[in-house]
């Protein structure tokens, strides 16, 4: 732990993508004594790689999706600018590709149909919410009929699952798709897809040539567990035992964390804020990859996809081989999500893989082989993550984003789960770095225009209020002396629960 206590402007939470692009728009706008404070031992937070069967696999967010339209997803323009190697996805074959129960591959005009009907229930269905939520009147007949279609079979349980867990673009209107276009291409560089965020880092950040990060700005293995605010700054304590204090704290933790009871906010975060943490579901979404001896599944155009229609919603639906990506690498992906990804990740790999290759002998026979290497990641168990992304409701209220953006005193929060248009997705946390961070420096700026004369050549020459420094006597601790009035203006309760907060 650090003996003394370090004082700077700005604390950032988390070194995912949001939180290394608030750091950037800080350090582009002349605030150089900003912390971040990173719980893992790397930065890229949902961003991740891992070595598998001597390729570099995505365990995280792997696509770049939002592709070919009229707007540049500024994602896909650091990828370009990179070098990023990516792989194009064609999904339009994958309700084609559906095996039934026994194996059995369904004819393409009858998936084909079933689809169509999915397709059709679903938008009566958002018709009838979204006119609901408005207020106009729904006749009694056209209630009914929104309620015509409920999936029963295998094969409807599977188009539905696709249709709604993966976001297919018929149903919902996905911002990421009508702004940057519907494209998506899968991510196979050697570096990963956290490249890009290092890139980004090194724009800031002091690296070795070794291109490892020597700055002392960024502090890995730093697990915050409480902030203590008052109007004037905040306090962050990590679970070492180190105090770090700062005029402002922009969080870039996950949804899923703040869901959850790693990080103890003093005082209570007021009631309107802890319930946008609520409003929404964390989806958490399984890639299990699978090493083969040899390929035993259709390869070629329109086979990079195929579904398994289980008894059982999403029991190891959505299959994908890796040909197109990585060639002769005999390697399958098997995407589960949400319960099952629970249920998967409290298990041992070799049940999961046993569960994977009855699956698999079901489609293709008992000849197969077997599975030499699975990789499971586990995003629901990790304490930092607690989930993969946000996954708000089609309708959701715009005030929801205007509370879950809005600060608490001198505490901001950044994250894809944060973006109106674009939460869920890679760009969705970059763009929401740079807004909270032009945020606070508004606020900077306003507190530095009420400070009076001299400030301004202060900040130019060392930071707005004081370069990065220790201060070894403890009679220095910022101390929560108004705690009590920040409390009573904020209308403080305690909260305890989701249950609480839905009552």
């Amino acid at each position: 732990m650090d003996s003394s206590i370090s004082s700077c402007s700005v604390i950032i939470v988390g070194a995912g993508i949001s939180g290394i692009m608030s750091a950037k728009v800080l350090a582009d706008d002349g605030i150089k004594d900003f912390l971040i404070l990173e719980a893992s031992d790397r930065i890229g937070g949902r961003l991740m790689k891992h070595h598998f069967a001597g390729l570099t696999v995505e365990s995280g967010a792997g696509w770049v999706a939002g592709v070919g339209g009229n707007n540049m997803n500024p994602i896909w323009e650091l990828a370009k600018e990179h070098s990023l190697r990516t792989c194009y996805s064609d999904y339009s074959n994958a309700v084609f590709n559906i095996y039934d129960p026994s194996g059995v591959r369904i004819p393409e005009s009858v998936a084909a149909a079933s689809y169509e009907l999915a397709v059709d229930s679903a938008n009566r269905a958002l018709a009838i919410e979204a006119a609901s939520t408005v207020g106009n009147f729904i006749s009694p007949l056209e209630e009914l009929k929104s309620q015509e279609f409920v999936p029963s079979t295998p094969l409807e349980l599977a188009i539905d699952y696709i249709l709604h867990d993966f976001e297919m673009a018929e149903v919902e209107p996905i911002a990421t798709f009508t702004e940057f276009g519907e494209q998506e291409f899968m991510v196979s560089d050697d570096r990963g897809y956290e490249h890009i965020v290092c890139k980004l880092s090194e724009e800031f950040l002091k690296y070795s040539d070794s291109g490892h990060v020597v700055d002392d700005r960024l502090k890995l293995n730093k697990v915050v567990t409480e902030i203590q605010y008052t109007n004037h700054g905040a306090t962050v304590k990590t679970e070492d035992g180190s105090l770090y204090m700062a005029k402002f704290v922009i969080s870039s933790v996950s949804l899923g964390v703040l869901q959850s009871d790693l990080i103890k906010f003093n005082p209570l975060l007021p009631c309107w804020k802890t319930k946008t943490f609520f409003n929404c579901d964390i989806r958490t979404y399984t890639k299990i990859f699978l090493k083969f001896p040899t390929k035993f599944w259709p390869t070629g155009d329109g086979t990079e996809f195929f579904l398994y229609a289980h008894p059982k919603r999403g029991y190891y639906t959505f299959w994908q081989h890796m040909e197109n990506a990585y060639p002769e690498s005999n390697i399958l992906i098997v995407t589960v999500t949400d319960e099952e990804s629970k249920r998967v990740e409290e298990q041992g790999d070799e049940e999961t893989k046993a569960e994977a290759m009855t699956v698999l002998r079901k489609m293709f026979g008992d000849g197969i082989p077997v599975a030499e290497q699975i990789l499971v990641p586990k995003w629901w168990s990790n304490r930092f993550q607690r989930g993969s992304y946000s996954n708000y409701p089609i309708l959701v209220d715009k005030k929801h984003f205007h509370d879950i953006r809005k600060p608490v005193g001198p505490v901001y929060f950044t994250g894809e789960h944060t973006s109106e248009e674009f939460n869920g997705y890679v760009h969705g946390g970059y763009l929401s770095g740079i807004d909270t961070a032009n945020m606070v420096l508004e606020s900077i700026w306003k507190k530095k225009k009420k400070q009076g004369q001299g400030q301004g050549q202060e900040h130019e020459q060392n930071g707005l209020f004081s370069s990065c420094h220790r201060r070894t006597s403890q009679n220095d601790q910022f101390q929560l002396q108004d705690q009590m009035s920040i409390g009573e203006s904020y209308s403080l309760v305690p909260v305890t629960s989701l249950q609480i907060l839905q009552t």
